[in-house]
C-alpha cells in the first residue's frame, strides 16, 4: 500500500504507525488539548516511541481545504500526510522540511 510504502521510506522499515481518520470535534480537543490552540486542525503527529507514532487527520476539514486551495481532496490528503511523516522524522517548518516534502511528493508511490 502507498502509505506503507511512504511510511516505511520515510522513517524506516520497522516503524509502526498508526493513522486515524477522526471528526473535527475530536481533532479540535486533540489540538487544544496538545497544542493549545482552540481549533481543529487537518492533521496531528505524535512520537510515541523510538520506532512509533500516531497520525491524526481530519478528513472532513482536508476536503474543506482542498477545495479551497484548488486542489484534488486524495492529493491534498496525501500532502498531510507526507507532512505529518517528516515531523514524525523530526523536521519543523521550515526550507528544509519544504524540500523534503517536494522530494516525497514527486514520488509515484503504487499500491504492490
Amino acid at each position: 500500500m502507498p502509505w506503507q510504502k511512504a511510511c516505511h521510506k520515510i522513517l524506516g522499515g520497522k516503524y509502526e504507525l498508526d493513522l486515524i481518520f477522526a471528526p473535527t470535534p475530536f481533532m479540535r480537543q486533540m489540538n487544544r488539548r496538545y497544542r493549545r490552540k482552540n481549533k481543529s486542525t487537518n492533521v496531528l503527529a505524535f512520537s510515541l516511541a523510538r520506532r512509533e507514532g500516531e497520525i491524526m487527520m481530519d478528513p472532513a476539514l482536508a476536503k474543506k481545504e482542498a477545495k479551497f486551495y484548488g486542489e484534488a481532496f486524495k492529493k491534498y490528503l496525501w500532502r498531510l500526510y507526507i507532512h505529518a511523516l517528516l515531523h514524525l522524522k523530526g523536521l519543523r517548518h521550515g526550507l528544509k522540511m519544504d524540500k523534503a516534502a517536494a522530494k516525497f511528493l514527486k514520488i509515484k508511490w503504487r499500491a504492490t
